[in-house]
């Protein structure tokens, strides 16, 4: 199985992204925040839990978020592959992950990095907020505080895979068409 981290800062691509690639390679794309929004919807327990965080404005313990992707794991079990995105957030998350693939038999093949400067980050979330109605799409102090956090909470996850020999950075400006064309390419080196 083929398992792709797309990883990145908010506003870099990620989903756009992984939708070109799923149809390219064939693999799934396993979003947490859509992942959690399903689960929220469908009440499951895990649902339950994460809304209680949400409503308080928290963020949920890794646990929970942890819970629910390896419960994707089980049930799409003889994927060809997924590409991750959004995930993991932390290298807590990462470490666990890691443990749920090697009892699956299983690994990340390649971490990719989607390098974007903050200023087209911010550009482009402010574009996306006009169509998303997205509260924190729309507010630049918003936007820069969600890259601020990502840059101290999440971006340290890079590091972990970086010394595992799996990350790679992809410059990701350009049209979209160039910045698939540059991220295929990665993957196909250790198809």
């Amino acid at each position: 199985m083929l398992n792709v981290v797309l990883f990145g800062a908010p506003g870099c691509g990620k989903g756009t992204q992984s939708e070109l690639l799923e149809k390219k390679f064939g693999l799934s794309h396993i979003s947490t925040g859509e992942i959690i929004r399903s689960h929220i919807k469908s009440q499951t327990e895990l649902g339950k839990q994460m809304q209680e965080y949400i409503s308080r404005g928290e963020l949920a313990p890794d646990s929970v978020v942890i819970g629910m992707v390896e419960q994707y794991l089980e049930q799409n079990k003889g994927i060809k592959g997924t590409i991750f995105d959004g995930f993991p957030r932390t290298t807590a998350q990462a470490e666990a992950f890691d443990k749920i693939l090697k009892k699956m038999g299983d690994s990340v093949d390649i971490m990719i990095y989607m390098d974007v400067p903050e200023e087209e980050l911010v550009k482009r979330i402010l574009l996306r907020g006009k169509d998303s109605g997205r509260a924190d799409d729309a507010s630049e102090d918003v936007i820069r505080n969600r890259i601020e956090i990502y840059n101290q909470q999440t971006a340290v996850v890079a590091d972990y895979y970086r010394a595992q020999g799996k990350f790679v950075a992809v410059p990701s400006l350009g049209t979209i068409e160039e910045v698939f064309e540059r991220i295929a390419a990665e993957i196909e080196h250790i198809e």
